[in-house]
């Protein structure tokens, strides 16, 4: 009887960048999930399915077994604390850089040494308070879920953090790279108990992706 095995993705730019990853090793879905409505999609894999859903979602998601296999962004493992899965693989895809930026007015005379206390804007609370703190440096977080280079621009907070591709927008409103906090990219994730119990299918299946990056 073939192993119902299910891999989670994420919606937007990893999704884009996971399908060739996905060709490459072999896993090839009966849908163009970029274009379908549905949000479970069988591939050529008899027994295997992929998910789509918000990238935010994946490590519950798999977590919890609804996913045995996922694809997540490295910030959304970050910001997740204590998440019980295993972090299998490092897809080097969807790459970027989570960084501090603040008006190149500011960053002009700005010193992150000195800093004592600042005023964030960012959806990652988390990783920012865990970054500040360990620098012994006080934060007033603002949560946000989008448009975070508009925060400084009308006094919301004196800086954010966020994730920055090429760094176009946030030049295009006014703003400094001051400090990264991280470089990420896409990961292969896993289920704990599904990696032990369906250990016979995923490990090929794990291997598969290794040979996707690796070629």
């Amino acid at each position: 009887m073939t192993e119902s095995i299910k891999i989670a993705l994420s919606k937007g730019r990893i999704l884009e960048e996971s399908l060739p990853l996905l060709a490459r090793a072999g896993i090839e879905p009966v849908e163009n999930p970029l274009k379908s409505r549905k949000l479970i999609i069988d591939t050529n894999i008899p027994g295997t399915q992929i998910v789509i859903i918000r990238a935010a979602d994946v490590p519950t998601y798999v977590q919890f077994g609804a996913a045995d296999l996922g694809i997540a962004g490295r910030d959304v493992l970050m910001e997740v604390e204590g998440h019980d899965l295993y972090e299998l693989l490092d897809l080097k895809i969807a790459r970027c850089r989570l960084m501090v930026a603040e008006p190149v007015g500011l960053a002009a005379k700005d010193d992150p040494k000195s800093w004592t206390r600042v005023r964030v804007a960012t959806k990652y609370v988390n990783i920012t308070r865990r970054h500040f703190a360990a620098k012994g440096i006080q934060t007033d977080i603002i949560k946000l879920y989008g448009s975070m280079e508009l925060a400084p621009l009308v006094g919301l907070s004196d800086r954010i953090v966020d994730l920055v591709e090429t760094g176009n927008t946030l030049k295009a409103n006014g703003l400094a790279e001051i400090e990264q906090l991280a470089d990420i990219s896409a990961w292969l994730v896993g289920n704990q108990a599904s990696m032990k119990m369906k250990h016979a299918t995923l490990k090929p299946l794990v291997e598969r992706f290794r040979q996707a990056v690796v070629g």
